[in-house]
């Protein structure tokens, strides 16, 4: 099967572990090992540039997580980090303070503000860094245009945008984010390759990704979301039981003022995108007009769940678009 996946972020990227395993591809192997293949488009919205970096969270944790070179008890940043530089910069004065930037995931900015700097493509740079860690997948930014995700708060000194990094990292989310915007998406176009592999696609699968700001900046780039509408078209829940799985989505939802339930997320989502939906057994009792519901034990609390959920996934959708063969 062919299946794409717009992803981002922790769950994103651990999820894609899992459905790597139930394809059969191999990220050590020189060639893919069976007729499967998965390609990623990865949000860019996340993306911040910091001491003449251009940094790219997403992208990094999905080429980490999939390249074996992940810090897996935070699921995000490389293994056996130091911080040194960042140590050196605060030491004159440097800001910001608040992002975390490891001594090795320095290396990856390097390269990547380098080739950004010659005149490369986000994509060209993307593919150029998959090179060395081999994830097994396709990964591709969701443009080569520079696109941002803002958040619109009011911290008591009046109504001021910060990126969203400001938000998620340095202020936890706790400033109540009166809008999220994704300042470039309106004029960005999809990075060369996505479209054409929505097209030859099987199938496409959304991860318990952030449906904000991770699959719906993904969804939010011209084109994208209506090429994903034509082809089977299966989510997995962030959400169980009234809470994320992960993260603070929920502030990200109480932005754009969705009720942080599985129901409510497949319905902002909708039906014209989604045909079917796998939400936890917490949440069983979910319908959503349109949408093929089903239930299953959704935590990634190891591998074999992981490939569980990512095997589940991948049979519903088999499943519907068999439906829809038959109806056609």
């Amino acid at each position: 099967m062919r299946i794409v996946v717009p992803a981002g972020g922790i769950g994103g990227a651990r999820f894609l572990q899992g459905l790597r395993a139930v394809l059969g591809t191999d990220a050590a192997a020189e060639e893919q090992t069976t007729d499967s293949s998965i390609t990623v488009i990865g949000n860019t919205g996340d993306d911040i540039t910091l001491f003449g970096l251009r940094i790219c969270p997403d992208l990094d944790t999905v080429m980490y997580t999939l390249g074996g070179g992940i810090n897996e008890e935070q699921g995000w940043g490389r293994a056996d980090e130091t911080f040194t530089v960042k140590e050196e910069l605060a030491a004159y004065g440097m800001k910001p303070t608040w992002f975390g930037l490891g001594d090795r995931d320095t290396a990856t900015h390097i390269v990547r503000a380098q080739m950004l700097a010659a005149g490369y493509p986000l994509s060209t740079v993307t593919e150029a860094l998959c090179d060395r860690w081999r994830p097994g997948v396709r990964l591709l930014p969701m443009t080569d245009d520079q696109v941002e995700t803002h958040v619109v708060v009011d911290d008591g000194g009046g109504r001021r945008a910060i990126h969203f990094q400001e938000w998620w990292i340095k202020h936890r989310a706790a400033l109540p984010a009166e809008q999220i915007v994704g300042v470039g998406a309106e004029d960005a176009k999809p990075a060369p390759g996505v479209l054409a592999a929505i097209a030859e696609a099987d199938a496409v699968i959304l991860p318990p990704s952030n449906p904000v700001v991770s699959v719906g900046s993904v969804l939010g780039v011209p084109g994208i979301r209506e090429a994903m509408a034509a082809k089977t078209v299966v989510g997995v829940s962030p959400i169980i039981g009234g809470a994320p799985v992960r993260g603070m989505a929920d502030a990200c939802l109480r932005a754009i003022g969705v009720e942080t339930s599985a129901g409510a997320v497949a319905a902002h989502l909708g039906s014209d995108l989604l045909d079917g939906w796998l939400v936890d057994e917490a949440d069983a009792d979910t319908d959503v007009e349109g949408i093929e519901v089903r239930s299953r034990p959704l935590y990634m609390s190891d591998p074999a769940a992981t490939e569980a959920i990512a095997r589940a996934a991948l049979d519903l959708a088999v499943e519907l678009a068999e439906k829809g063969e038959e109806r056609g």
